[in-house]
């Protein structure tokens, strides 16, 4: 296998991450550079000021081109802000009764027949993804593809956002000098870096915890079943203690890093912290457990908005799997114990699996985006040399069952 490089871009609502990796000859992913940098210009995952923005995203290739020595040419790109809606479709078509056996255009014939739904002008579909299919009523099929049958339906998950934040993320993008391979939804990049195969068979909650937004992905049976993405996120915890403690937000965020925690109970009664490093002019001191029950009552509110979509979504009780968390707000101390107690499932914290490399540098629960962008590129490259191998092997084969045919006949 030739060595090749790709590029992931996660433009997200507290920072820019741009990861290069390089497919290595045993098809292994080896992350070559990452840039990182401060996010500015956006809100809640979308671009509300371009020039900021550009100069971010500019910012973070430059850094990423620097350590790893590859110029970037193109990337895929993280999607996500609370524009992002979905729905479940279903397609089928008829499978011509002189083949009798399913191809990857038949695939493709019902996935465009699933995707045929009423769009408003103001949203564009950026994924359409097979959950599952049904040939001649048996359903379960993983793969339908050389299976025969006359009826294929296929059931997918549509993915639509609002055509003017698209657009503008395309726009700040390319106005980076860099082309884009494709628009990925941010939570399913992250699950191809942190869910495993077992989970998402079993049924497994992804909650991608950003600083603007937090991303849920259900998956049921191996496949995507329900997304969302709500306007909650590490910010709203931060922006509290801003206000309780009447500190400047830089100074808030590097307090909530260095000395949050999600649950007081498990802090010293007591126990205070020194403002003065975060802000010099401040000769003060603040109870730690006074922070973690600002920091504690934000991250109830969070988790049960959860609650409530995974209620709504129809999946709840369905899930043995139990939660994944990442994003960079899962790094919070105290924040599994406390998703525990309110979903009453098994949590993990998820990190980047798959990647090698800087492993010192990415493997945190901050990268699950910009890794997952990366594999899931490696599987789009992948599918489509499948793709192609069976669109030059269809005709031969076809070819040797018409002879085959024609020697039985009379």
């Amino acid at each position: 296998m030739p060595e090749r490089i790709i590029v992931g871009i996660d433009v997200g609502t507290t920072k820019v991450c741009v990861l290069i990796g390089e497919l290595d000859r045993n098809g292994k992913l080896n992350i070559l550079g990452a840039g990182l940098c401060p996010s500015r210009g956006l809100r809640r995952g979308v671009v509300i000021n371009m020039s900021e923005t550009i100069e971010s995203i500019s910012s973070a290739l430059h850094r990423a081109e620097r350590i790893s020595g590859h110029e970037i040419a193109s990337a895929y790109v993280g999607v996500a802000g609370s524009h992002i809606e979905s729905l479940n479709s279903k397609g089928f078509v008829a499978i011509p009764p002189s083949v009798g056996e399913i191809v990857p255009g038949d695939i493709n014939r019902a996935i465009e027949a699933a995707r045929a739904i009423e769009v408003p002008s103001s949203r564009e579909v950026i994924h359409v993804i097979p959950r599952g299919y049904i040939v001649d009523g048996q359903d379960g099929v993983k793969n339908p593809i050389g299976m025969s049958g006359y009826r294929l339906e296929v059931e997918c998950h549509i993915v639509t956002g609002a055509v003017a934040s698209i657009q503008n993320l395309i726009k700040c993008v390319q106005k980076s000098q860099v082309e884009i391979d494709d628009l990925v939804l941010e939570p399913l990049a992250s699950s191809e870096s942190v869910l495993t195969p077992t989970e998402k068979d079993l049924g497994v909650i992804l909650l991608d915890i950003g600083g603007g937004t937090t991303d849920v992905a259900i998956f049921v049976e191996g496949a995507i079943w329900h997304t969302v993405v709500l306007p909650l996120g590490g910010n709203l915890i931060t922006n509290d203690i801003a206000y309780g403690l009447r500190i400047p937000f830089s100074a808030a965020e590097e307090l909530k890093v260095t000395h949050g925690h999600a649950d007081p109970s498990q802090i010293p009664a007591g126990q205070m912290i020194d403002l003065e490093p975060f802000v010099p002019e401040y000769k003060e001191v603040v109870n730690q457990r006074a922070l973690a029950e600002i920091i504690e009552a934000r991250v109830e509110e969070l988790f049960e908005k959860v609650q409530e979509e995974i209620q709504q979504s129809g999946y709840d009780g369905l899930l043995p799997s139990g939660i994944v968390l990442t994003g960079g707000t899962a790094e919070l101390p105290g924040i599994v114990e406390k998703a525990r107690s309110i979903f009453n499932l098994s949590v993990r914290i998820g990190t980047p699996q798959g990647v090698y490399g800087v492993i010192d540098t990415i493997n945190k629960p901050a990268f699950a985006t910009g890794a997952g962008l990366l594999l899931w590129g490696l599987r789009q490259s992948e599918a489509m040399a499948l793709d192609e191998a069976h669109s030059q092997e269809v005709p031969v084969v076809y070819h040797r069952f018409k002879q085959w045919i024609q020697r039985l006949l009379p």
